[in-house]
């Protein structure tokens, strides 16, 4: 991808970008950079993410790479805390870690039959990740007159499926987490939305999952990292302004059926 300026909409601010690593945050990291953002990229893959934000200053951006597991207050207070050192302030943050891989999701399944350590796990980096990453980065944010959150959730959290309980259970918490964010701190300058992903194209899927997901788009094709990064930089952007406690579907209309 090359970082050529779209509109510059986020020049001189700061972005965190958390699980920017690979998939929508790396999209998400790159599309910030693309507008003018100085941005850290979080992740617990610390190789992905120095990979990303070397990317990003080969191509004339201004990026950073940190290794956090997001579960962890003392690993997301240092994260925020480098955003700061690094770059003098926090004006954007993106919580988009969450457990997604097959290792960690394959054992989520029925509510009868879930094991309490994949729940307490899932909850721990889908739910508290986010909640501590507003934590610490509000006081920030409020102090140079405020700032944009935008949490990565999930069409897994407005629909309901025979698996992944824990992680759409999460991802409903990360929807009520967005709007009391949003209540709580508007007044101070504090915007608070949520993207909802449908099913976003990624390496892993087969043919057949693809063209099942396919038949569900009211669009002729499914999306892609990009897509998601597209709406999270208008979010981020004072464009987005008067736009604040919203969950914003992008799932090729998969939703409105």
């Amino acid at each position: 991808m090359t970082l050529t300026p779209f509109r510059s909409r986020l020049d001189s601010k700061v972005a965190l970008v958390t699980g920017g690593a690979a998939g929508i945050g790396r999209a998400c990291a790159l599309r910030f950079a693309a507008e003018g953002a100085a941005v850290v990229v979080s992740d617990i893959d610390g190789e992905g993410a120095a990979e990303v934000a070397e990317l990003i200053c080969s191509s004339g951006g201004r990026a950073v790479s940190v290794v956090a597991d997001v579960s962890q207050e003392a690993a997301v207070a240092a994260m925020v805390a480098t955003a700061v050192r690094q770059f003098g302030r926090l004006d954007i943050l993106h919580n988009n870690a969450a457990l997604v891989r097959a290792g960690d999701t394959d054992a989520d399944g029925a509510v009868a039959d879930m094991d309490i350590e994949v729940w307490d796990r899932t909850m721990a980096v889908n739910l508290r990740g986010p909640m501590l990453g507003c934590k610490h980065a509000i006081p920030i944010m409020i102090a140079d007159g405020g700032g944009a959150i935008i949490n990565t959730s999930s069409g897994a959290s407005i629909t309901a499926n025979a698996r992944l309980s824990a992680y759409a259970a999460s991802k409903s918490g990360l929807n009520t987490l967005t709007r009391y964010v949003a209540k709580q701190y508007g007044k101070s300058g504090i915007r608070c939305n949520a993207v909802v992903p449908g099913v976003i194209v990624k390496p892993k899927f087969s043919e057949e999952f693809l063209q099942a997901s396919l038949r569900q788009a009211l669009t002729p094709y499914l999306g892609e990292p990009d897509d998601v990064a597209a709406c999270v930089a208008f979010l981020a952007s004072e464009e987005a302004r008067f736009i604040t406690g919203q969950l914003i579907a992008i799932d090729g209309g998969f939703s409105a059926r």
